[in-house]
């Protein structure tokens, strides 16, 4: 069976029993924190970020012009590879580098990828901190991404609880995954599979980054920098998938059958949407004299979140209306559930 033929049929059931089932299964099994791993992180600061002179993320801010944070009231999150994540308003201190910030389908947990390059798991406070994997000598992890799914029997899908990552060596970068609930686990590299169809092409296996899983199937997409094409891989009953259209970093919505992804447009990054069923794209950042960049989905799915040189900025789905700024922080975007 297919995605694009059998999405349709489950989806309103698998939905909610993911969110429910699939998404308590993966907070019961996590470890405590590693003993070689950093402390748990001092709790949430209570003083807004860039107030004044105070540094934060993204640089120091100037007396005369705080910098805006723009995280209050809209699960936004912002990430820069420092030890600060901008959330709720303020700034939480995590104890420890954070880079490529992604929170579990239920918010309760943080996967990121930290200063020594491993892959970590934590509350959304920096504490609990869990190594879930060591990153080898030579080897670069990014952009983690969880896959939650429970198990519905009518329809023969398997419980997935795990998270995936780009993993590059030696100019060579594959799709690797794990469990969540592992403590200093080893990854897997992903097996692709064949392409959809008749034919049974092989699907690349190098050169493939920032994958995006989302939806109660535990459907994901990434990129193929070789390529330059977006491909979803489909293990609802077996891993296939197929290329979906010319594009860089995508993002699933939280739904699983629509997608929003970069590509270059007169000399400028814009933002695409589309969807895992064949049908047009749609330039959402039509007049755009800047880099729109690392798209994120609100929860609610009718929100994006991108990064701009200048720091982020939000629009609509439906492509009503033009991005606007709402922080000047620069870093990676991401919506906490």
């Amino acid at each position: 069976m297919s995605v694009r033929t059998r999405l349709s049929t489950v989806a309103a059931v698998a939905l909610t029993t993911a969110v429910t089932a699939g998404a308590a299964a993966l907070l019961a099994g996590c470890g405590p924190e590693d003993q070689a791993g950093p402390a748990a992180a001092p709790p949430v600061s209570t003083a807004p970020a860039g107030a004044g002179t105070a540094p934060g993320p993204g640089g120091t801010a100037s007396p005369t012009a705080p910098a805006v944070n723009g995280t209050e009231g809209n699960h936004l999150t912002i990430s820069n590879g420092t030890d600060h994540v901008l959330m709720n308003g303020t700034s939480v201190d995590f104890g420890t580098v954070v880079r490529d910030l992604a929170w579990s389908p239920d918010g309760a947990k943080a996967a990121f990828v930290d200063g020594a390059g491993n892959l970590m798991v934590a509350n959304p406070d920096g504490s609990g901190r869990v190594l879930v994997a060591r990153a080898p000598s030579g080897e670069t992890w990014s952009h983690p991404t969880w896959q939650v799914s429970s198990v519905l029997p009518d329809v023969e899908l398997p419980l997935k609880n795990n998270i995936f990552f780009a993993a590059a060596k030696g100019g060579v970068s594959r799709l690797k995954g794990i469990a969540a609930t592992s403590v200093d686990g080893t990854p897997q590299v992903l097996r692709l599979g064949t392409e959809e169809g008749p034919d049974n092409k092989q699907l690349p296996q190098t050169g493939n980054t920032w994958p995006s899983a989302a939806g109660a199937q535990g459907t994901a997409v990434y990129a193929n920098s070789d390529t330059g094409e977006v491909y979803i891989r489909d293990d609802f009953l077996r891993q296939q998938g197929s290329s979906l259209l010319p594009g860089s970093q995508p993002a699933l919505a939280p739904g699983g059958e629509d997608l929003v992804f970069v590509r270059a447009v007169g000399g400028h990054d814009h933002v695409f949407e589309g969807g895992v069923a064949e049908r047009p794209a749609k330039d959402l950042t039509p007049n755009a004299t800047t880099d729109f960049t690392e798209p994120a989905w609100s929860p609610d799915g009718r929100t994006l979140a991108v990064r701009a040189p200048d720091g982020i900025y939000t629009l609509p789905v439906d492509g009503s209306a033009a991005p606007v700024k709402i922080s000047t922080y620069t870093g990676l975007p991401a919506y906490r559930p």
